[in-house]
Order: C-alpha cells, then sequence, then structure tokens
C-alpha cells in the first residue's frame, strides 16, 4: 500500500495509507527506504478482531480525522538521506570483539558473532566471480538498496562462507532480484523463511551434506550459505526485526538442502535441476519461501497401498490458509515440496513408481472436501469471503476439476496440476522418511537460477 502512495505522492496527489496500529514501526522505514515521509492513517488494534460496531467507533473518533488531514496537507516532504557509507569505506577498526559489538549496535549482524569483513577477505571473494563488484543484480525492496556482487562477497565473509562458495551465492542473489520471487513479502506476518535447495555436481565439489542430518547445522557450506542468506536480506534488502520484518513469530534461517544425485542416477529419477527446467547435470539454486514443515516418520509398507498413501495424507496435514495460493492471491501458485530419502526412492523405483507417479499420485489423492477447502477460505481465515469453488471453475478462473459436481463433499486437489509437487531426494540413505514443506505461494515464490561458474580464477 505504501509504495503505491509514493507513486501517487510522486505524481502530486495527496494520500493517506490505513495502517493497523501494529504496523507503525514497518510503515516507518518502507517510508525511509522509498526517501519519502509517507502519511498514515493508524487503525487502533486490529481491525479483523474487532466487531462491526467497535470497528466503526474506532474509525470514527480516531482514525477519519488522520485521513481528512493527510489529504488535506500541502505536500509531503522527502525524509533527509541515510547517510550509508560507501561500499569501500572503513567503518570501524578495532579487535574482533570490538567489531562484533559495533555491528551488533548498528543491526548489521544477526546477533551472533560475525567475521569482520576486512578488504582482504572480501577482494579473496570477488576473485571467484567474474562479475565487476560495481554491478547491481537488481534493486532490492523495501529500502531500495543495489544488490552488488561487492555486497555479496561483504556479507558472505561476516556469515563464514568461504570464497569458493561465490558464484553460488551470486545465483542465489539474482534469484532474491527476481521479481517472480517478491523479496518485499519477506516480513510478512505469516513469517514465511527461505529455503535454498541446490542441485548438480557443486553438490560434491563444494562438500554439501546431502545425507544424515540433511538440515542440520554443523557442515559448513549448508550452515554459512544459510546463514549469508538472513544476513543479505536483514543488511541489503532490509529486513530487520520490528522494523520490515513484522512476522508474527518467525523462523530463523534455514540450513541450505543439497540433492543427492548419486540416488536420482542411479534409480532413474530426473534431478531438481532438470524439474525446473534446466539440463540434468546442471547447477542450479533454486530460493522459496516456507512458513514450515513437518517429518513424515516411518513410510513403510507396499508402495502402492500403503507409502504413498501416508505421503499424500501428510501433504493434506501440512497446507491450511496456504490455498489462498490456489484460488486467490496467485491463482495457481501453491507449490508444495516433499523431501524423500534414498531408500524411499529406491523402494518406489523397484516397484516401477517414477517421480511423476509420485506426483500424479500427491494429484489424485492428497484432496479435501469442498466445503472444508471453502471454510477454510472463507469461514476462519477470512482470506477470501465467500469462497465459491464450483463458482470459480464455471468462471474459468480454476481448473474444470473444483466445480466437476454441485457435492459440497466433493474432493478437490490442493494444487492446480501434478507439476505444481516439487520432490527433492535428500537425507538419511538409510531411514524411510519424508519432509513435506508448507509454501508461501507468492510471499516468496519459487525462483530457480542456473550457477555459472567463473572462466577462470586468481590465487585467494
Amino acid at each position: 500500500m505504501l509504495r503505491a502512495s509514493a507513486v501517487c505522492e510522486a505524481a502530486g496527489i495527496p494520500t493517506s495509507s490505513l495502517i493497523c496500529e501494529g504496523f507503525v514501526q514497518q510503515a516507518k522505514a518502507v517510508s525511509g527506504g522509498l526517501a519519502m515521509n509517507l502519511p498514515v492513517a493508524v487503525a487502533c488494534g486490529h481491525i479483523a478482531v474487532q466487531g462491526r460496531e467497535v470497528l466503526k467507533q474506532n474509525i470514527l473518533e480516531a482514525t477519519l480525522e488522520q485521513v481528512i488531514a493527510n489529504l488535506t496537507r500541502v505536500a509531503a516532504p522527502e525524509s533527509a538521506g541515510k547517510g550509508e557509507p560507501g561500499a569501500r569505506d572503513i567503518v570501524f577498526t578495532g579487535g574482533f570483539d570490538a567489531v562484533n559489538a559495533h555491528f551488533y549496535e548498528r543491526e548489521w549482524s544477526d546477533g551472533l558473532p560475525i567475521v569482520p569483513p576486512t578488504l582482504e577477505k572480501i577482494e579473496s571473494f570477488l576473485r571467484r566471480t567474474d562479475r565487476q563488484p560495481d554491478e547491481s543484480l537488481g534493486t532490492l525492496l523495501p529500502e531500495q538498496r543495489q544488490a552488488t556482487i561487492w555486497s555479496v562477497a561483504v556479507n558472505a565473509v561476516m556469515a563464514g562462507c568461504r570464497p569458493e562458495y561465490m558464484p553460488l551465492l551470486v545465483a542465489m542473489v539474482e534469484a532474491l532480484a527476481d521479481p517472480r520471487f517478491g523479496v518485499e513479502h519477506s516480513g510478512a506476518t505469516p513469517g514465511g523463511e527461505t529455503l535454498v535447495i541446490v542441485s548438480g555436481p557443486m553438490v560434491k565439489d563444494l562438500g554439501f551434506n546431502f545425507t544424515q542430518g540433511v538440515m542440520r547445522d554443523g557442515i559448513m557450506p549448508n550452515t554459512s550459505i544459510g546463514r549469508f542468506w538472513r544476513l543479505y536480506l536483514r543488511n541489503v534488502a532490509g529486513f530487520r526485526l520490528h522494523q520490515n520484518d513484522k512476522a508474527t513469530y518467525g523462523n530463523t534461517w534455514r540450513v541450505v538442502v543439497a540433492e543427492n544425485g548419486d540416488c536420482i542416477r542411479a534409480n532413474g529419477w530426473s534431478s531438481f535441476s532438470a524439474d525446473r527446467g534446466f539440463e540434468d547435470g546442471q547447477n542450479s539454486v533454486t530460493i522459496a519461501n516456507y512458513t514450515g514443515g513437518n517429518v513424515v516418520a516411518t513410510v513403510s509398507g507396499d508402495p502402492r497401498t500403503q507409502m504413498l498413501p501416508y505421503l499424500a495424507d501428510a501433504m493434506v496435514r501440512q497446507i491450511s490458509w496456504q490455498l489462498c495460493f490456489t484460488v486467490g492471491a496467485g491463482l495457481g501458485k501453491l507449490h508444495p515440496l516433499l523431501l524423500l530419502t534414498p531408500i524411499l526412492v529406491e523402494t518406489f523405483a523397484q516397484a516401477g513408481i517414477s517421480k511423476q507417479d509420485v506426483k500424479q499420485y500427491l494429484f489424485e489423492h492428497a484432496r479435501i472436501s469442498a466445503s472444508q477447502f471453502q471454510r477454510i477460505l472463507s469461514d476462519w481465515s477470512q482470506l477470501i469471503p465467500g469462497c465459491d469453488l464450483a463458482a470459480k471453475a464455471q468462471a474459468g478462473e480454476i481448473p474444470k476439476v473444483f466445480g466437476d459436481s454441485a457435492d459440497p463433499e466433493r474432493p478437490v486437489p490442493l494444487v492446480w496440476t501434478p507439476e505444481d509437487y516439487q520432490i527433492v531426494v535428500t537425507g538419511d540413505p538409510l531411514r524411510n522418511n519424508a519432509y513435506v514443506f508448507a509454501p508461501s505461494g507468492l510471499r516468496g515464490y519459487a525462483v530457480t537460477k542456473a550457477v555459472a561458474l567463473p572462466a577462470k580464477r586468481g590465487p585467494d
């Protein structure tokens, strides 16, 4: 809303942005990032939990006066510049503890000790890419900073990454700057956190963990690259707690998930790179926001009559309000993620079940009744008031399968097509477990980029 107001203000049209009381600090932060002082009108409390009469009273007695004042003012003055240091400025000189205290006080760290980003260390990362230090990969909302190669190197040093990770980090930030990802939603209320998925020969070349404990910290590339992501969102995009980051509960940064290429090749399954439109064997990185996930323990029994039904049931149990990305905001943009351990893949392959077969089964059997689907979005979350799947299907807004009858108890899918289910093979090779992630839809839509290795590099 504030970004829309900024466009109007730039055109000389007065605005008054309506916000709930809990978002005052975010409004100030967004206005600062837009280099404007945008006027807001505050609604007391949260309007979604107020009765009609209470809401009416609050608006008339407090909010309306602010709206009138905002729309009748002369102009909205621009805010003063932030006076941020230049890319190569020395911002502090001192020992390890002093540097960390300085960075923490200025909200440049995540609360954990950082590696001081000295010029020497930064240069060692820049030698691992053919890109120029001042090259911009895009402008990142909400604070409108340029995502430069230099800033990638600085935050990589701080996160404890190694120089050889630089091509992957650049590809990650390219994905972050891609409008399809929607970086501006990274501080949204549900608190979705990004999962980074790597696929291709670099998994082994860089020493990623792709077996037991794959999502546990402890292996340098998985851990430090995951931390880099959150530092970059904080320091360059501008998502900090109590400001632009308005997650109700939030998650911490996630350890990078690496695909088990040996397993997919041995069992004739496609790689995640291929699933995302690249060549099999291509180094790629995928980013997507997920609000949470849950382990599916002990996937056992007959592959067709027990294992697949168990996975479909687990998928249904993990998806709730996210159904708004199927029929509401961003039609057909719900793409759940399923992690499968190698032993499950081997069992499926021996039974003649392909990755596509698993996706097709989930599409046909991970279903809920139309009445439950509508109840979640209309009656409970109120994300889509009056949600009517049959009417939307008849109008051609969503696939016909959502309205193939008038029976309110007819089963409907969670997604539009089988291909909407994403599957990555990873984890302990000898454990029969799976993991389901609930995606944030357009609040961090899945984006994949190829990882381009430099033509040549200098010494570290």
